[in-house]
């Protein structure tokens, strides 16, 4: 099967393809948050590397969120129009659980907290047990950093952070004593490819927002009574 992985749901926007040979290629095309501007391109690109054509490829996969709410749009929007014009299947992906995943192929073990920087001062979070596979222990969830730290400090259990959101603001996760952080910024492209294979495909994908977009924010605080 040929696969095509998008991630916009950061900060970095990434492209993954494999191949039914056996080539797998992944790469981050742009770190500046231009999604709009370089992820058809980047797409191409490497489907030329990676000796595919558009037409022969037979599944998208993309990150569907939480994350940033343009980066989601121009990423789940690119990935159903692609579907839809090829007449294959597409498969969206929490970035939560690409982090998870992506640790977990590290070798990371234990209780892990994926954190994506949701911007705004907030974290978008989802914990999960890493034993012989991946466990899902709760909801998608959106928090400040420091809502997180005391969270993680009352429990006085052992957790490792991860994510872009972890890395940003580690000086307040760096509160919880018996926390380790596994740097990883962007959600697992590998894990994207492998993880879409076997899921089943839909028609098309929704992003996951958790939250309003930030304009509909600053509109809303702008109006409010004072």
């Amino acid at each position: 099967m040929n696969l095509l992985a998008i991630e916009t749901a950061t900060q970095a926007c990434c492209v993954g393809v494999r191949t039914s040979r056996g080539v797998e290629i992944a790469r981050v095309v742009d770190e500046n948050r231009q999604h709009t501007e370089t992820l058809t391109l980047g797409m191409s690109a490497l489907m030329r590397e990676a000796g595919v054509r558009a037409r022969e490829i037979d599944r998208v996969v993309v990150d569907s969120g939480p994350g940033l709410f343009t980066g989601l749009r121009v990423g789940v929007a690119t990935a159903n129009a692609f579907a839809q014009g090829l007449g294959c299947g597409v498969v969206g992906l929490s970035s939560l659980e690409l982090l998870a995943h992506g640790a977990f192929e590290a070798g990371v073990r234990g209780t892990l907290v994926a954190a994506v920087d949701g911007r705004r001062g907030d974290v978008f979070v989802q914990t999960f047990d890493l034993d012989d596979t991946v466990r899902v222990l709760d909801e998608p969830d959106v928090a400040t950093p420091r809502e997180v730290a005391r969270r993680w400090a009352s429990r006085n259990v052992d957790v490792t952070f991860t994510g872009d959101g972890a890395a940003h603001y580690g000086t307040d996760l760096g509160h919880v004593t018996r926390a380790l952080h596994y740097v990883q910024m962007v959600p697992s492209m590998h894990a994207a490819l492998w993880l879409g294979e076997a899921a089943a495909p839909a028609l098309s994908v929704s992003p996951l927002y958790l939250r309003e977009a930030d304009a509909v924010a600053n509109f809303a605080t702008r109006d409010r009574p004072l």
